[in-house]
């Protein structure tokens, strides 16, 4: 479950790493909805192989290392006001690599075949991505809480 941290309180430099502000996650899947519906508008593996690429930053080296984390601290987050509230980076950062998965599978449907494997991989990466930007609706988020909470079930009591 995603624990929300108010953004006076004080963070050791570990837990500020393991935080992010909800608004940038955001703004990275409107920046990947535009790139993957370029993708299926002009049937481009190449520019979906960039994508996978900063799916894989993202998911792999963490979200500040993604561009799309990089071009919003830098650009975005300084005209905005303070956050209202941090988030866990974990579900965002597991919904990284989920589209990872589908742009790599999309990725070598474009570049290999069949091309509808890369059409259909595509759509679905766009499909979650369109969500977390117009509604804010993190797909691969709540994934990985369905997740944990099957595996907090599972643990013995007392652990």
């Amino acid at each position: 479950m995603s624990a929300v941290i108010p953004p006076a309180t004080v963070l050791t430099p570990v837990q500020a790493r393991e935080r992010v502000d909800p608004r940038g996650p955001r703004f990275a899947a409107t920046l990947t909805t535009v790139v993957l519906a370029a993708v299926l508008i002009s049937g481009n593996g190449w520019l979906l192989a960039l994508q996978t690429l900063v799916f894989a930053l993202g998911a792999l080296g963490g979200l500040g290392r993604s561009p799309y984390g990089w071009l919003y601290r830098t650009f975005v987050r300084p005209r905005l006001g303070p956050p209202a509230e941090l988030e866990d980076a974990a579900p965002p950062r597991f919904a990284q690599g989920v589209g990872l998965g589908f742009a790599l599978v999309g990725t070598l449907g474009y570049l290999v075949g069949p091309t509808w494997l890369g059409l259909v991989a595509t759509g679905c990466a766009l499909a979650a991505a369109f969500l977390n930007s117009a509604f804010g609706y993190c797909l691969g988020c709540e994934v990985y809480l369905l997740l944990r909470r099957g595996q907090d079930r599972l643990r013995p009591a007392g652990q």
